[in-house]
């Protein structure tokens, strides 16, 4: 072989592999795409994901399967994206229990809910209530704090640590009710059973579980962590309205992947989600729940800024009111 043709024979073989990447189908190649639920079938992550996988497949031209990985709250299935291939096959439904309430308690985590997630965009809200019996004698939330003000009053929450507990703890001290008890129960539903019984006074759960009940008059909700009243209860005050802006917050659920999403991916699925959420149909499903999305829908770098101030605003509320969980 002369020079020139050992030098050409050269070049092709260095251009080969630029070239092999080049031709590299374009994602998504193959399927199924996975989008991990962390909490199990029939609640309001699995509902939603249930909800968005078909139409992300009609998108996408693959299909998207929901894979329940339940277990410590939501963790287990949150760590097992984490650790997942950078490939676009792997996502998540993101949650704030795991990536804000959770981290902001815990002494440890076995991720970062912040680098170690590529965090596309917020879902949907589900805000919090303080709920009493509709035979109570607490007509508004002034009379409830005002009791506990004067004498014990309890209110349960789904656990201690959790994110209704931590709205108590900071609503008992900014509204100077200190005679506020936290009682904890192991999930809602043991908590709401006692809490229509009349073993408790009040009960703080996320809005999505309780819509039946605050219809037909067996619950009513005495205030709203959501930034606005929920249109299906114009009557329910917000937080905000009631003097304790600080208390404006919500159950948000996500769309993120494992660190190190290729950058073509996360604009294609962050573009793809605002119309998406804007669908008629789903927006329906939604409102029957009460958990909505925003407008305009934080995507990208706004959905990470969101993350990070919540989870600084709810970490110091833990430590003030020296709540940590092992």
């Amino acid at each position: 072989m002369n020079r020139r043709s050992f030098l050409a024979a050269s070049a092709a073989a260095l251009a080969a592999p630029g070239i092999a990447r080049a031709q590299a189908p374009a994602w998504p190649a193959r399927g199924p795409i996975r989008l991990v639920a962390q909490f199990p079938p029939g609640g309001l992550v699995d509902t939603v994901a249930r909800l968005m996988a078909p139409v992300l497949s009609q998108e996408l031209g693959q299909n998207v399967v929901v894979e329940n990985r339940p277990g410590a709250a939501g963790i287990v299935g949150t760590e097992h994206v984490a650790r997942q291939p950078a490939d676009g096959y792997t996502l998540l439904m993101s949650h704030a229990i795991v990536h804000v309430f959770a981290a902001a308690v815990r002494r440890t985590m076995p991720f970062d809910p912040i680098a170690d997630f590529t965090h596309m965009a917020l879902l949907v809200e589900a805000p919090m209530v303080v709920l009493v019996r509709g035979a109570s004698r607490f007509r508004t939330l002034a009379e409830y704090l005002e009791a506990g003000r004067r004498q014990a009053v309890s209110y349960g929450s789904s656990g201690i640590g959790s994110a209704p507990h931590l709205i108590g703890e900071l609503l008992r001290t900014e509204s100077g009710a200190r005679e506020l008890t936290h009682v904890p129960y192991q999930g809602s539903a043991p908590g709401l059973q006692d809490l229509l019984g009349g073993t408790i006074d009040a009960f703080i759960d996320p809005i999505t579980t309780n819509v039946a009940q605050m219809r037909d008059g067996s619950l009513r909700a005495l205030a709203v962590s959501s930034a606005q009243r929920m249109p299906a209860f114009p009557d329910v005050p917000t937080f905000a309205e009631l003097g304790f802006p600080r208390l404006t917050a919500a159950q948000w659920l996500g769309l993120s992947g494992p660190r190190g999403l290729p950058q073509p991916i996360v604009e294609r699925l962050t573009a793809l989600v605002p119309g998406i959420l804007a669908r008629p149909d789903l927006m329906a499903r939604f409102q029957d729940v009460q958990t909505l999305p925003r407008t305009p829908v934080p995507t990208g770098e706004a959905f990470v800024s969101l993350i990070r101030e919540q989870l600084e605003h709810w970490r110091a509320v833990a430590r003030a009111a020296n709540i940590e969980v092992t």
